[in-house]
């Protein structure tokens, strides 16, 4: 996979993951947001329950990544904004109510729809079935794979800490980020060429030759 580290193509480029994911998680029945790119200090993103935005007269959803989250592999940020659509399939398409509580709770509803759609949730007794990215499916990494999607090398520096997800007036069905727990083992293995750095991340070992410079792939640390 390519590498993304200019602000430039960061926006377009999730816009195009949003309409991949679109087109072959839900046969392109979502309608396009307008994705921001802001400060979430208390989510990884969010999904606004109402037009937040007017394009040519028409109203638009919003999907939002957090600017302080994308340095993390490209399969969470693909995990989260699949979380979001989740959201926006329930409401926009089933018309069903997946948090509440503020926004905060997520409920059995929208654990049916993440995990037909290529998600693993996880439970807690604050926050329901919110959290998407402490386990990433094999049916997402090898669409990611397959897709070729770039990772992304940028992100804005915020504060650290733990940061736990909040709903608001304006925005929905955040995935938030919860006290730390004890580290998972990794849900995929990166390799790296060594010779034009071309990634690919694969959920067991593989020997895979890069087809462009005809060298094998070497295992990252």
């Amino acid at each position: 996979m390519k590498e993304i580290v200019k602000t430039s193509r960061l926006a377009g480029q999730l816009e195009k993951l949003f309409n991949k994911l679109n087109a072959d998680f839900f046969n392109g029945e979502l309608e396009m947001p307008v994705i921001t790119i802001q400060s979430t200090p208390r989510a990884y993103g969010h999904y606004s329950t109402y037009d937040a935005w007017n394009v040519k007269g028409e109203g638009r959803r919003e999907i939002n990544i957090g600017a302080g989250t994308l340095d993390r592999p490209i399969e969470y940020t693909a995990a989260t904004m699949l979380h979001e659509m989740c959201h926006m399939f329930n409401d926009t398409i089933l018309h069903v109510q997946d948090c509440s509580r503020g926004g905060t709770y997520h409920n059995k509803q929208f654990r049916q729809t993440a995990e037909a759609h290529g998600l693993i949730c996880t439970k807690s007794d604050r926050y329901g079935w919110s959290n998407t990215s402490a386990e990433i499916s094999d049916t997402l990494i090898e669409w990611l794979w397959k897709n070729n999607i770039q990772e992304i090398l940028l992100n804005r520096n915020e504060s650290s800490g733990i940061r736990i997800s909040g709903g608001s007036k304006t925005a929905n069905g955040a995935e938030g980020m919860v006290a730390p727990e004890k580290p998972k083992a990794k849900s995929s293995r990166k390799y790296v060429c060594p010779c034009c750095g071309t990634i690919i991340r694969a959920t067991r070992e593989v020997n895979v030759i890069c087809g462009d410079c005809g060298v094998k792939l070497e295992q990252a640390k």
